[in-house]
């Protein structure tokens, strides 16, 4: 059940990828949702520059289910510095020049419910988070978001709603390993992070975040 102070939202979908960052090239998905993949999607949903998510729980409600594709890729990323040299040089773009074929071991059918509190970043801390929690909580029963919400990759979309009362996680038990927990940007704006990461456990279907985890300085 959702408390008072927390919140939680139902979110599926056809295809997903939570990405395992050791592996550099290929793409192969953790078993579940990760607690960054969760925090992305509360953040599509309703972002403001006075909360930071901190998720609390991932329960399962599928099984899970994993497919294999194999796709084109290139190289090159879509520059316009690139594009405007390129023009200048009377160059052409080949893509057969430029491309790679890339796997991705993916999850296929997902649905979970992601449970979460809202914390107050540095410069709010005196905003009382209740005014936040009921703004999402409506902007959940009327399908709004900041941005579309996805399921680890931007081209597997979710859908949300409200969690139901005939929700139930999966009947399974078992570590799944080190899983990454979240990224500490750096202080600079660079857009640079360092990967934190915890050991994971799925108990009865449910993927319990330790709150620990949040505490200031841990990392």
């Amino acid at each position: 059940m959702e408390s008072v102070s927390q919140l939680s939202v139902k979110v599926w979908g056809e295809f997903a990828c939570f990405t395992r960052p050791e592996l550099k090239v290929e793409r192969v998905s953790y078993p579940v949702m990760t607690p960054s993949a969760a925090r992305g999607v509360f953040e599509a949903i309703f972002w403001k520059p006075e909360i930071r998510w901190q998720i609390r729980s991932i329960e399962v409600l599928r099984p899970i289910r994993y497919f294999s594709i194999l796709r084109n890729e290139v190289h090159s990323k879509a520059a316009v510095t690139a594009i405007r040299e390129r023009r200048l040089r009377g160059d052409a773009y080949f893509a057969d020049d430029d491309r790679a074929q890339r796997h991705t071991l993916a999850l296929r059918d997902v649905a979970y419910v992601i449970r979460a509190d809202i914390a107050n970043a540095p410069h709010a801390a005196d905003e009382h988070p209740a005014k936040f929690r009921d703004q999402f909580r409506r902007r959940v029963v009327r399908g709004q978001f900041h941005h579309p919400p996805y399921l680890g990759c931007r081209e597997f979309a979710a859908f949300f709603g409200r969690p139901s009362s005939d929700d139930r996680p999966i009947p399974v038990t078992g570590d799944l390993g080190r899983m990454l927990l979240d990224l500490d940007y750096a202080a600079d704006g660079s857009g640079r992070g360092v990967p934190r990461f915890f050991e994971a456990r799925l108990e009865d279907g449910v993927l319990v975040v330790p709150r620990h985890l949040y505490a200031p300085g841990v990392g």
